[in-house]
């Protein structure tokens, strides 16, 4: 009995068509198809292509240079994991397929457009329409972005939905409580730090004389300038494009200070209530903080059920996420092209899927059987 299965074996170029759909111009003669597409792997009724590979390949190089790292760097860095990129695709892929299988399209659907919404708020765009307007303006496909969204919010929601909401609600209260015994330290108040700012941009600007004007203000403020008074005259900080600190004083709130960025955290760890920073340089300017009020770290730990679930989750969940997709794996159909099987399949843990094609005995255990079935993808033509 033949398998359903594509054998990415037969050669080494494989076509991601249909024949009765392709146009004649696929044909240099008759009989004789045109190359479309290679396919990398399949996964179940899905396929990876080269195509696609190339275009997730040049995102991590773009997002490594954009790290600061050369051309040549990046291009050897993401060539060198290439094989890790191809099993998170096809982690990617089982994802999106139990999404689909979980009937999460339309909730990931209007999670899309909210987090579109909020950020055409935050831009002071009134509709979803106009900031999509603008994005097209400014050299952005909208279209591409919300597939992007889409797929990363897809994601996510499986795994919250088949892992960390059973994890987070699997403990029993007295698995709970014991936890909380073994680790009080971590359920105690962390310190809190409640800061202002001054924000002073470097775009466009001399480091150095910016640098200089922070300096200047950081000698006025230690000098009892009124830091409001200061930072409404010249801190730079937007929201809409209108700046915020005329009106807020600088105020920007109160932390817990396990949970600042560790360059804020180090910059105002030594600052006692009231004091001025140094100036903090970041890529785009400097900051001078204020502390305005610390509350010590709590003596005492308190019990709280849903932090201890919390805990509990954020310590086991990855072994959880990563044993739930070895079970997808486990019970897919997965096919890694002669090119990159070698170095794929250890990554994904398993082993080369025996078909028909390359080896099964007429009557034995045939994919599909034990495994999830795949569709036909592709023709190729007869010899």
């Amino acid at each position: 009995m033949k398998s359903k299965y594509i054998s990415l074996a037969v050669t080494s170029t494989f076509l991601f068509v249909i024949l009765a759909l392709l146009p004649s111009t696929t044909f240099a003669q008759e009989g004789e198809l045109q190359v479309v597409d290679e396919v990398i792997a399949q996964i179940n009724d899905d396929v990876i292509t080269l195509s696609m590979l190339k275009r997730e390949t040049k995102e991590r190089v773009d997002a490594l240079k954009q790290a600061g790292s050369s051309e040549q760097e990046a291009s050897a860095e993401v060539v060198k994991r290439r094989p890790e990129l191809i099993a998170t695709l096809v982690n990617e892929a089982l994802l999106l397929q139990k999404g689909k299988e979980l009937d999460l399209a339309t909730e990931v659907e209007a999670e899309v457009n909210r987090r579109m919404l909020d950020v055409a708020k935050e831009q002071g765009i009134t509709t979803i329409e106009k900031l999509e307007a603008a994005m097209r303006e400014g050299g952005v496909d909208p279209v591409a972005t919300r597939q992007t969204l889409r797929t990363e919010l897809m994601k996510q929601a499986v795994i919250q939905q088949e892992v960390d909401r059973k994890v987070f609600f699997g403990w029993t209260m007295e698995e709970l409580k014991k936890y909380f015994q073994e680790h009080q330290d971590k359920f105690r108040k962390p310190e809190t730090v409640t800061i202002s700012e001054i924000y002073l941009s470097a775009a466009g600007k001399n480091d150095a004389e910016v640098k200089a004007r922070a300096l200047e203000l950081v000698r006025q403020l230690r000098a009892g300038a009124d830091f409001a008074k200061v930072a409404g005259a010249n801190s730079e900080r937007e929201q809409n494009g209108v700046r915020i600190a005329p009106q807020t004083g600088g105020k920007v709130g109160t932390f817990e200070v396990p949970n600042l960025r560790a360059e804020i955290a180090d910059t105002v760890k030594s600052v006692p209530p009231g004091g001025i920073s140094e100036p903090l340089k970041f890529n785009d300017g400097y900051q001078i903080f204020r502390v305005d009020e610390r509350t010590a770290v709590s003596s005492t730990a308190t019990f709280n059920e849903n932090q201890v679930r919390e805990a509990m989750t954020m310590e086991q969940g990855t072994k959880a996420r990563e044993d739930y997709l070895q079970g997808l794996r486990n019970e897919a159909y997965i096919k890694i092209s002669d090119s990159y099987a070698d170095a794929v399949y250890p990554i994904l843990k398993i082993t080369p899927e025996k078909t028909a094609e390359n080896g099964i005995p007429a009557g034995g255990e045939q994919p599909g059987e034990k495994k999830k079935k795949g569709k036909l993808l592709g023709i190729f033509p007869k010899p």
